[in-house]
């Protein structure tokens, strides 16, 4: 009996001893640093779900408000938050070869097998590049001009289900709205599904949404195994719950597609171009600064995963942005006249019928919208990871080999420091004539550099149309359950959401 004692009690203090092994790691460098729990370092908050990560990284860049930037550990390793905006340029542009890792999961080799995840998010490197170069022709001006008429018949769809709402005067939840809108759409353009999950409340694409992002007590297991014992579990899977089903959807409509010869000129008739070009070849420049040759052969297996990104960047981003913004607007009666009257003067300029064009005149609704992902960025924080020793100059420090980095975009949207009154709803502050914000890295809902969101001007397009609808015919108001600020769910780490919904009240208006 003492033998396995002693063997217990000696497992447990060279556990001990590991986990804690980097805690001073800060306090070596000079940081200012929160004090790691062993093991969890400063996750167990979010491993309890009690805050999200971007939570996390907003209570921490408030307790140092001096600081530029404060060290902190992911589970046993050291992170750094990033709390200055001379120094996110750097980090996400400039020194791009040192920090073009994401950092979201635990080293690449670790879900080549998780077939979903091949995306253009997701991977690192030289599959990103040759991803990212051969995408980025889908979001030209000339593809956004042709697939309007997609987002405008569903954008009609939308009204007519608010239409039937507001006869009762009965309360409609902006997020789930919103997000149906978006589903519509994403399922039209990227998938050539002719969906109407306005109508149908039990949609199976929408029960798939929303299993997507349903973070439960599995997924967070997978992740700490994963993490703590990446080989042992390797083959464990973050999305195994959505993978069958995603999968069985997309290699149907993919056998479907094999057996016409019609051109829909949709994302997925588009990439089923990409794959007909057999290989993407292009070049990679390593952190060490060799130049090689790169080849994808681009196979089902990278389709399904880039329509994977696609409907679910496309949809849950969207839904909280504007479903968020019409929040503020039901808040702020003043500014909603403003919007209103700016969407009736352009579509008066285009017979009353909502264009690309139209849209892109409306500056007060695009204002609007710009201070709705301000005060509520669907993208809480960015991740970065770095892949190569760096010299940060403006905080005259080396960031290691392995350190990854937190950027709060919720902190920074919100500093007086860079906004005056910086929770008030003001579109204006927008307006080239002010001066805001004070700093240009200040406002990241879409991130900058090589690694910012390849689908801005897409989501900017759906949300502002979806926007525009809905204010050209309806005043929104709060509804009685509705909370002025709602509490952010702290099971969303990568896109924010709140509990509860956005019940709002939507009142036909007498044109």
């Amino acid at each position: 009996m003492f033998n396995y004692l002693a063997i217990f009690f000696a497992l447990l203090t060279i556990s001990y001893l590991y986990a804690t092994r980097k805690s001073k790691y800060w306090k070596k460098k000079g940081v200012k640093y929160e004090e790691p729990i062993p093991f969890f370092g400063s996750n167990m908050p979010n491993i309890l779900v009690k805050q999200s990560i971007p939570q996390i990284a907003e209570k921490m860049y408030w307790k140092y408000p001096e600081e530029k930037v404060v060290g902190h550990f992911y589970f046993c390793d050291p992170a750094l938050l990033i709390r200055d905006p001379d120094l996110i340029t750097p980090i996400l542009s400039t020194h791009f070869k040192s920090f073009y890792t994401r950092g979201y999961l635990d080293g690449q080799e670790k879900y080549k097998l998780e077939i979903l995840m091949k995306n253009l998010f997701c991977v690192e490197g030289p599959l990103w590049k040759l991803l990212k170069k051969s995408m980025s022709p889908l979001f030209t001006t000339s593809k956004l001009k042709a697939i309007f008429p997609i987002i405008e018949t569903r954008a009609e769809r939308l009204r007519e289900r608010l239409a039937t709402a507001s006869a009762d005067a009965r309360p409609v939840d902006a997020t789930d709205l919103t997000a149906r809108y978006n589903i519509d759409f994403i399922c039209a353009y990227g998938l050539g599904l002719d969906t109407d999950s306005q109508k149908n409340e039990c949609s199976a694409i929408r029960r798939l949404s929303l299993k997507i992002f349903d973070v439960g007590f599995n997924e967070i297991c997978v992740s700490l195994l994963k993490h703590f014992f990446p080989v042992t579990f390797k083959n464990f899977k973050y999305l195994e719950k959505v993978e069958k089903e995603f999968l069985d959807l997309f290699n149907n409509i993919l056998r479907e597609r094999k057996s016409e010869s019609l051109e829909r000129h949709d994302f997925l008739d588009l990439m089923l171009k990409l794959k007909a070009r057999g290989k993407i070849e292009g070049d990679w420049k390593s952190p060490d600064g060799t130049l090689k040759q790169i080849c994808l052969e681009v196979d089902d297996e990278i389709l399904a995963a880039q329509v994977f990104m696609f409907f679910t960047a496309g949809f849950d981003t969207s839904s909280i942005s504007t479903s968020y913004t019409l929040h503020e607007i039901a808040y702020n009666p003043e500014e909603q006249k403003k919007i209103q009257e700016d969407i009736d003067r352009v579509l008066a300029k285009h017979n009353n019928k909502l264009s690309y064009d139209a849209v892109k005149e409306m500056q007060y609704l695009e204002w609007a919208f710009m201070e709705g992902l301000r005060i509520f960025p669907p993208v809480g924080f960015f991740l970065r990871m770095c892949e190569q020793k760096c010299f940060l100059d403006d905080a005259n420090l080396t960031v290691d080999e392995g350190t990854r980095i937190v950027i709060p975009i919720r902190g920074l949207h919100h500093d007086p420091k860079y906004w005056d009154n910086p929770e008030e709803f003001r579109p204006e502050r927008f307006s080239p004539k002010i001066n805001e914000p004070k700093h240009k890295s200040a406002y990241l809902p879409f991130g900058i550099g090589p690694r910012s969101c390849i689908g801005e001007r897409l989501a900017m397009m759906q949300s502002m149309a979806a926007l525009a609808t809905i204010l050209s015919h309806f005043t929104i108001t709060p509804a009685p359950a509705s909370v002025r600020r709602p509490i952010v769910n702290p099971k969303n780490n990568l896109v924010q959401g709140v509990i509860g919904g956005l019940p709002l009240i939507f009142t036909p208006r007498k044109l």
